[in-house]
């Protein structure tokens, strides 16, 4: 779709005409969470899990949510509707409101903004899949409360950009010697055949692949861990993978230039990767 209808307050419009005030928060002070959902066959995926993430971004920096779950829902569903891909990949933007430019929250009550819209959803190719992907390792710069989904992403979008420069996938962060996540994934090591992964706390953003790979975990009789990982344990891993709504499950081969285990996806991601897809079509 060449100009595709999004949703903005309360409105579908076409994309191109879609308008925000300058002086709306989110504009100004980056004052705003979001949310991404995948859509497999025109039918969310764990739909329920991301609103839970979205409302507790939004109480966490004092948003008030404008709808309830069904509201929520039937917004959604209206923009997935106005789409044609069975594939899809919505974004929702929610934003403090607009108000006179100062740094605390305004006094008077806000209508938060909502803005929702939709792409087609591209995962990595099968080729990738079969190959793993390249990655590059970094100081994770960031903010300390990664466990917010915010709008504010200009610490992502510096790691991002370091792993466009090294012609990589994706920025491994780390944090005074500890994994943390990736620019806009998740990162899992396998050691011995053990999942494992950083805690979640305010250090990273809880994926809902996270709790998803958990319970494929547990399903399939896959060891799971987690627990604070060390620099050295991530390079010398059997296998690194990366999680996220458009990666799905993807293998990382090599980090800085070095190997990772054999220097091919294992057989961890190979089961994970199944598991996965069977959740999709279930």
């Amino acid at each position: 779709m060449q100009d595709p209808l999004v949703y903005l307050n309360g409105s579908m419009t076409p994309l191109s005409e879609a308008r925000i005030p300058v002086l709306d928060r989110g504009f100004i002070f980056g004052d705003g969470v979001y949310e991404v959902i995948p859509i497999y066959a025109r039918k969310l995926f764990r739909a329920e899990h991301h609103l839970a993430r979205l409302f507790r971004s939004l109480a966490k920096i004092s948003i008030p949510n404008p709808h309830d779950k069904e509201q929520w829902m039937k917004l959604i569903q209206g923009v997935i509707d106005a789409h044609p891909a069975d594939d899809q990949m919505v974004y929702i933007h929610v934003t403090r409101g607009v108000a006179k430019r100062a740094h605390a929250f305004p006094k008077e009550p806000l209508t938060p903004t909502v803005f929702i819209m939709t792409n087609p959803l591209v995962l990595p190719s099968t080729a990738l899949r079969a190959s793993g992907v390249p990655c590059v390792s970094m100081e994770d710069q960031r903010w300390l409360h990664c466990e917010i989904k915010s709008i504010s992403l200009l610490g992502n979008v510096l790691a991002a950009q370091n792993a466009a420069q090294h012609g990589v996938v994706e920025a491994i962060q780390f944090r005074d010697g500890w994994l943390t996540e990736a620019s806009s994934s998740n990162v899992w090591i396998v050691k011995n055949g053990k999942l494992m992964a950083p805690p979640k706390d305010n250090l990273i953003l809880e994926g809902i692949r996270y709790r998803l790979i958990e319970e494929l975990c547990a399903a399939g009789g896959i060891p799971f861990e987690a627990r604070r990982i060390s620099r050295d344990e991530v390079f010398s891993a059997d296998e690194v993978l990366l999680s996220s709504a458009t990666k799905e499950v993807l293998p990382v081969v090599s980090i800085d230039g070095k190997a990772i285990g054999n220097g091919e996806p294992g057989p961890i991601y190979k089961q994970l990767y199944e598991a996965y897809q069977q959740a999709k079509a279930a």
